[in-house]
């Protein structure tokens, strides 16, 4: 991915009862928070309901902010094998709203999304609100109430971070002069 151009990244945190969503605007290598919210279904007690309004408002969500692409949270490997499969649906319908409109789509794991944010994997909900809230200064009134547009806005500020990273053929340096010798372009006299 070329960090030249202008993107809009749509993050998307997956659930059954409560999705987020974020969307961050790409400007060369600045990041800026332009939305984050939830899809709130707690009041839909049909579960295929639930899935189509996901489908609806993730599909409303695109139409607004024409994302060029989208990251999604991974559902994490839990002990409860019903709420991964409810959470393995969410995440399959707000993919299924994405490819409708060709976008790319891009996972990250929980503990990858920490890792990129806070530099801890094992770091809470606030800890990656906070740190997003510092990164993207995000003024306090504009944080939301539920931790799931967060970490929504989290996924897509992950897939930020990777987009300058090679992701094929990476180089290794035995040594700084190693690294100088094949990197020329890169060091100024």
């Amino acid at each position: 991915m070329d960090k030249k151009t202008d993107k809009i990244i749509l993050g998307i945190d997956p659930g059954t009862n409560v999705m987020g969503y974020g969307v961050l605007k790409v400007t060369g290598n600045k990041a800026k928070m332009i939305s984050m919210g939830v899809i709130d279904m707690r009041k839909i007690r049909d579960p295929y309901l639930r899935l189509g309004k996901i489908f609806e408002r993730v599909t409303g969500v695109i139409e607004e902010y024409l994302p060029d692409e989208l990251a999604i949270e991974a559902p994490f490997f839990g002990k409860n094998v019903q709420s991964m499969l409810k959470l393995g649906r969410a995440q399959g319908v707000a993919i299924a709203a994405a490819i409708c409109r060709d976008i790319p789509i891009h996972e990250y794991a929980p503990l990858k999304i920490k890792m990129a944010i806070t530099g801890m994997g094992q770091a809470s909900k606030e800890q990656v609100a906070g740190m997003l809230q510092w990164l993207l200064n995000i003024d306090e009134k504009d944080m939301p109430k539920f931790m799931d547009a967060t970490d929504a806005l989290g996924a897509a500020y992950c897939h930020f971070m990777q987009m300058g990273r090679p992701s094929t053929e990476a180089k290794h340096y035995s040594n700084w002069k190693d690294f100088a010798i094949k990197n020329k372009d890169k060091i100024q006299s």
